[in-house]
């Protein structure tokens, strides 16, 4: 077996603290363990693939790499709340996006196809699987992000909401009797493409039902597509100026007719038309790459 030199996780939260690819200590250790308060299904296993690699790979090299650390460039006003400002001091609760390993690859990879540096252009990213989100990203920094506290928020997903009225939640609870998980699970597992069509989470059964003129699974495609414009004319209005829209992931890499559905005719207003760009994405060699970089720093 080839010697091993290094190993890269990805590592779901990493809160306000990380902010880019960081060697893994004990002291690293317990902070990413203490995220586990933000992100219960996630931060567990990634600690358990950590500490199994250090168990079975003793003196090598482990670094952390952060799926929230690109979007750490967001400013206050996109990321803040409208809570008491305590909540946000006391529990951290604000906006800290996700898929950024995604985000940044695609971003950087879009620099070379359009011989600029990443500094000059301005970008969306439209990340579109299972789980979806989007970025606005102002000269190689993100500024904004669909998903939020949690990744439910924003677009809509295979199975989660996205944006929805924080009152539904208590609506629920209360009409329905039921506890914070049932709804938690509800809103996670049970929702999104799934829950309005009531088919399928894959967007494939869903184009196809549409078409035989099952008027669920349109519904659940017309929201889809309605919110991805709805956030690329958000998005154009905070940046501006628009060099390419990015397409990636399952969804928006093989699903021609979802790209041409969510960007017809949006930018007919501008005299400078952006690129509409379909990268595939490999958060694996981001990882990688960033691996690499940390190490030899």
């Amino acid at each position: 077996m080839p010697a091993v030199d290094a190993v890269g996780h990805r590592v779901v939260h990493g809160g306000e603290e990380f902010t880019k690819p960081t060697m893994i200590s004990g002291p690293v250790l317990a902070r990413i363990s203490a995220y586990s308060a933000l992100a219960p299904l996630h931060n567990p296993p990634n600690l358990m693939g950590i500490k199994a690699c250090k168990k079975l790979l003793k003196g090598v090299k482990q670094v952390a790499v952060f799926d929230t650390a690109f979007h750490q460039t967001l400013p206050a006003h996109a990321y803040m709340y409208g809570l008491p400002y305590n909540f946000y001091k006391k529990y951290k609760i604000r906006k800290y996006g996700f898929h950024g390993t995604s985000h940044q690859y695609v971003s950087e990879q879009a620099a070379g196809i359009l011989k600029k540096p990443l500094s000059k252009l301005n970008l969306i990213v439209c990340h579109l699987g299972n789980g979806c989100s989007m970025s606005a990203v102002r000269y190689g920094k993100c500024v904004d992000t669909t998903m939020g506290f949690t990744p439910l928020e924003g677009l809509l997903m295979g199975t989660r909401t996205g944006d929805i009225d924080a009152a539904v939640v208590v609506y629920l609870q209360n009409r329905l009797k039921l506890s914070p998980f049932e709804v938690d699970r509800i809103l996670n597992k049970e929702s999104g493409i799934k829950g309005v069509s009531g088919i399928s989470n894959d967007m494939r059964k869903i184009n196809f039902c549409a078409a035989k003129g099952d008027p669920r699974a349109k519904l659940a495609r017309d929201i889809f597509v309605y919110r991805i414009r709805k956030y690329l004319g958000a998005y154009l209005a905070v940046l501006k100026k628009l060099d390419a829209v990015i397409f990636t992931a399952g969804i928006g890499e093989n699903q021609k007719d979802i790209r041409r559905d969510a960007t017809k005719g949006l930018f007919d207003c501008l005299k400078a038309k952006p690129r509409i760009l379909v990268i595939p994405t490999n958060e694996e060699l981001m990882i990688a790459r960033q691996v690499y970089s940390t190490i030899i720093s």
